[in-house]
């Protein structure tokens, strides 16, 4: 039976949270659901569902108090009538569940928690777990570990299934090997140099000044070059933490880029250095396209990443152990070859766009009936 949902996810910026919201849509409409999205006006999400032809409404949410904007939602979902409100940010959340109670009390309410981190980590008086253990009728966790945080936190372990993230295997298909030369050029890199890079929003739990020092490390001991892409708060640091190392000269923060298919074909090592992560969608899609990949362990990456048999994990914040590991597949041309081919196989065996969209579709339907 195809039902009407609605999505709601406000998120300003383009991250792993929103590439998997598209994803869902995209998928949702090929089996024949009729949908509706709600999104922050101008955010890349908004202008990117808007020019796939979904119905897109505006939609900004500047707090979990914006009651304005839970009245609109809700004023937009009593004219609607979704059978399943799907929040797919923290944000969200509350904003969603309100609105849903106010429009209709039979719609069936979810929420998407990519994140490992606890409930009560950003909690006015530790009051969060009224909004997790009231209200919703079906968490959608990105892995294990973040269904484990949640249920460590007090929320019903029966509220809770583990969707996977996924990736589309032709996302890249334009990825060319040739674009290594373009980009070298483009940042003033030598021709012949061992590329090691990372992507991600700079913020502090993604681990890039532990990147940064590995960098260094690796640097004092064999020429290679280094690239971050992405953009956030640590912009400014993190070049000043390159320049005071010495390694500017090899060193590239490049911003937001929408060529990442070249970018992942033309390292030699991926690496994500992160401190926590409920999954890591920047992993599968470097295991998509076979990139030697580096790893913190930590969240939900174990279990994408299994140490020595398709990639390589250090432990959280340990600048030697990346720096380790980077030369080691630097060093083992082969080695890193065979990891990367048998990454790529778990990615394409477990963590594809279409199990993702499946896996969320027999969850609505578990709710529905």
């Amino acid at each position: 039976m195809k039902f009407l949902t609605a999505h709601v996810n406000t998120e300003p910026t383009w991250r792993g949270g929103e590439q998997q919201t598209l994803y869902l849509l995209e998928g949702l409409r090929r089996r024949g659901f009729p949908l509706v999205l709600f999104a922050a006006p101008g955010s890349p999400l908004y202008e990117r569902a808007l020019g796939a032809g979904f119905e897109t409404h505006a939609l900004r949410i500047r707090s979990e108090a914006d009651i304005l904007s839970m009245l609109r939602l809700a004023r937009k979902l009593r004219r609607l009538r979704p059978r399943l409100l799907h929040m797919h940010t923290s944000r969200t959340h509350t904003i969603g569940v309100c609105a849903s109670l106010l429009a209709e009390k039979g719609m069936r309410r979810v929420v998407s928690r990519r994140v490992n981190f606890s409930i009560y980590r950003h909690s006015f008086l530790g009051l969060n777990w009224i909004k997790y253990c009231y209200g919703v009728h079906r968490y959608l966790t990105v892995s294990a570990s973040v269904r484990d945080v949640l249920v460590h936190d007090g929320v019903n372990p029966e509220l809770i299934r583990i969707v996977h993230s996924g990736v589309d295997p032709e996302r890249f298909r334009s990825a060319s090997a040739e674009g290594r030369v373009r980009l070298l050029r483009e940042w003033g890199l030598p021709e012949g140099v061992p590329l090691v890079g990372c992507i991600g929003a700079l913020v502090p739990y993604k681990g890039f000044s532990h990147f940064v020092d590995a960098a260094a490390q690796v640097a004092r001991r064999r020429d290679c070059a280094f690239v971050v892409v992405g953009e956030g708060e640590l912009h400014a640091e993190l070049n000043r933490q390159a320049r005071e190392l010495g390694i500017s000269d090899r060193f590239r923060l490049v911003g937001f880029r929408c060529d990442i298919g070249d970018i992942l074909n033309a390292l030699d090592v991926f690496v994500f250095p992160t401190l926590e992560e409920g999954l890591g969608t920047s992993i599968l899609d470097a295991l998509l396209l076979c990139r030697p990949t580096v790893a913190s362990r930590v969240g939900g990456i174990p279990e994408v990443i299994r140490d020595g048999i398709n990639g390589l994990l250090v432990e959280p914040g340990d600048s030697a152990g990346i720096a380790q590991a980077i030369e080691h597949l630097l060093a083992n041309p082969e080695e890193a070859r065979e990891l990367a081919s048998e990454g790529n196989r778990t990615v394409r065996s477990g963590f594809s766009v279409d199990a993702m969209v499946e896996k969320t579709i027999q969850s609505y339907d578990e709710l529905l009936r």
